[in-house]
């Protein structure tokens, strides 16, 4: 039987702090009633100790939305956790989510403490949100460029503490899919009482991986997967939830794990936060780009008129897209201008399509896109051509 994963959605944090892509409480709220719909499990609402709109989000959300659990972020500091759990209190299931870097570098240069200091707020800080909240979860921030010994033994005090998920950020991108799986699959066997605990995966997109992490992860024994809609995110972004989920619904032959993600919901919920943010996916992207589902190569568009299963391992339905576009251009062939010459009431067949074809091309040529308008006039002067020469016969 596949194993069903848990899907954390955090948009409106991690993908929040994408440069650009600040929501309002009401924009979040809104957005946190289509995750609802999309049936993720986890919606990470915000950083409620950031601002009094953060705070004042995450608390209406915890109110509103009452199927998933509601989460939020927090340093490991006191006023942190009490200030999230404060937020948090309205809601029907709630989840403190604490972070602390575990890497030395961040150790030595952000934060300026020893990894003693480090292992002592950790556990002072799950402590804390365990009397406060039964759900904690724990971010090794920078995880992957971590010393793997003192990653493991943070990570068996955290879960002693009380944390019920322990979360592996690759927070800057950098690790490849084999090196993930391995750390994953080594926390796995070295930590004790890791069985305690879920293991997550939390990967950024800076040289392209997000989406292989976080498979990687997965296989190697991860159950819940962080990511966000459009993979929006600090810098190059976070692992795209549609991505994720269309990649184990398409190859569930070898993912197999289920979700309680509504696929056809996607692309409802990828438009909306691009409204919100007023940022569109580029067009060639996976999923949710306007190209997705669009063909223009005539060996394509010929290959989808007999069945669509040549050119497309998903159906747009699936995803919430109403269908197939076959554009128009200078790629295009025959079949599909006949089709879409059809489609507007002037079906051409023989060496009248042959001609208007001709046309179609050199037109192609000049112009970039292609307009309904544009074949309407093509066939006006075929039909005037041809009135012309009954004249003179």
């Amino acid at each position: 039987m596949p194993e069903r994963l848990v899907i954390f959605d955090t948009t409106l944090r991690d993908g929040e702090q994408s440069p650009g892509c600040s929501m309002h409480v009401e924009e979040k709220l809104k957005m946190a009633r289509q995750l609802d719909r999309l049936g993720v499990d986890v919606i990470e609402a915000g950083f409620p100790i950031a601002s009094r709109g953060d705070f004042e989000a995450v608390q209406l959300i915890a109110r509103e939305v009452r199927r998933p659990i509601i989460a939020g972020l927090a340093r490991a500091k006191k006023e942190d956790v009490e200030c999230l759990a404060k937020a948090l209190a309205p809601a029907a299931r709630s989840r403190i989510h604490i972070v602390l870097a575990t890497s030395d570098l961040h150790l030595e240069h952000k934060l300026k403490i020893s990894r003693a200091q480090a292992m002592d707020q950790s556990i002072s800080a799950v402590r804390l949100a365990k009397s406060l909240c039964d759900d904690v979860e724990f971010s090794p921030e920078d995880a992957t460029r971590s010393d793997p010994d003192f990653l493991c033994r943070m990570l068996e005090a955290v879960i002693e503490a009380g944390a019920t998920t322990v979360n592996i950020p690759d927070t800057v991108g950098y690790t490849l899919p084999q090196e993930f799986s391995a750390l994953i699959k080594r926390i796995r066997d070295e930590v004790r009482g890791i069985e305690k605990a879920t293991i997550s995966v939390h990967c950024h997109d800076d040289l392209g991986l997000a989406v292989a992490n976080s498979l990687a992860g997965i296989e190697a024994g991860a159950r819940q997967v962080e990511c966000t809609m459009n993979g929006i995110g600090e810098r190059a972004g976070n692992a795209a939830l549609e991505e994720l989920v269309m990649a184990m619904h398409v190859r569930s032959d070898r993912l197999r794990f289920t979700t309680g993600v509504q696929t056809d919901e996607i692309f409802a919920s990828s438009t909306l936060l691009s409204e919100i943010v007023r940022c569109w996916p580029q067009p060639n992207k996976a999923i949710v780009g306007r190209n997705a589902f669009a063909h223009e190569a005539g060996i394509h568009q010929h290959g989808m008129m007999t069945n669509p299963l040549c050119y497309e391992i998903m159906t747009p339905e699936s995803v919430g897209v109403a269908g197939t576009k076959l554009v128009l251009g200078k790629h295009s062939g025959r079949h599909a201008l006949s089709r879409r010459l059809e489609e507007l009431g002037h079906p051409l067949h023989g060496p009248e399509l042959d001609r208007l074809y001709g046309q179609f091309t050199e037109l192609a040529d000049r112009k970039k896109s292609i307009y309904d308008q544009d074949l309407l006039s093509l066939v006006a002067q075929t039909d005037s051509k041809r009135l012309m020469d009954i004249a003179t016969a």
